[in-house]
């Protein structure tokens, strides 16, 4: 619950950053964050399955 109320805080602070600065800065930013999101999915998606995280789904010796 009060993760929730941080993040709605959070939630208006950018909100209201963005209704006071001018519409281009507003997009170069959406537009900055948007490629940051892009490229941390693209390098999840190619080199997160090399990354095991201490618990192997498959025995690699093929037995179970």
């Amino acid at each position: 619950m009060l993760f929730l109320v941080g993040a709605l805080l959070v939630l208006g602070v950018v909100l209201g950053v963005v209704a006071h600065v001018p519409v281009p800065v507003s997009m170069a930013a959406g537009l900055a964050i948007a490629l940051w999101l892009a490229l941390f999915a693209a390098r999840e998606r190619l080199f997160g399955h090399r990354r095991s995280g201490g618990r192997l789904d498959h025995d690699p010796r093929g037995v179970r």
